[in-house]
């Protein structure tokens, strides 16, 4: 995944330190409720299409502009799947992140789906019972994608007592 310049700027100050960072996902569907999917040009996995909203990018634009740059396929958001902070991440060469993951439910309206970019090795469409290999993170996705309810969230802890 290529890394946006803003973050190429911070790590220039702030070394391979922990960055805390938006991220968003999307479930994309097509008229047949097909998935949308890309392999991976990093680790050679399939997963969803996600990526890192710019400055002042709003999550459902950064999601439509990411689906698009890595796919070829256009896409209108319908509903917020899932928010969620990620484990922190440690990439090869040093750097350590950590995400909040916001997940949209998408519909594709327009394009071929077709490598796009640097990104991935390759993408296409799955039927829900013919999906390739897929990690939890993407799994969990499309299962909440796919059912009707409210966005899921960690519940939180505990309340905050007076003082």
């Amino acid at each position: 995944m290529s890394t946006p310049g803003f973050i190429r700027e911070l790590r220039a100050s702030i070394g391979h330190r922990l960055l805390f960072l938006p991220g968003v996902s999307a479930v994309v569907f097509d008229e047949a409720d097909r998935v949308l999917l890309g392999r991976r040009a990093d680790d050679g996995g399939w997963s969803i299409i996600g990526g890192i909203p710019e400055p002042g990018e709003q999550p459902a634009d950064a999601a439509v502009r990411e689906v698009f740059e890595e796919t070829a396929v256009r896409c209108v958001p319908e509903r917020v799947v899932l928010v969620q902070t990620l484990e922190p991440t440690q990439y090869p060469n040093g750097d350590n992140c950590q995400y909040v993951d916001i997940c949209l439910r998408c519909r594709a309206v327009g394009g071929e789906a077709r490598v796009n970019d640097d990104e991935s090795l390759e993408v296409g469409w799955f039927s829900l019972d013919a999906l390739p290999p897929l990690r939890e993170f993407a799994l969990t996705r499309i299962k909440l994608a796919t059912a009707e309810g409210q966005t899921w969230f960690e519940p939180a802890r505990e309340a905050p007592t007076g003082q």
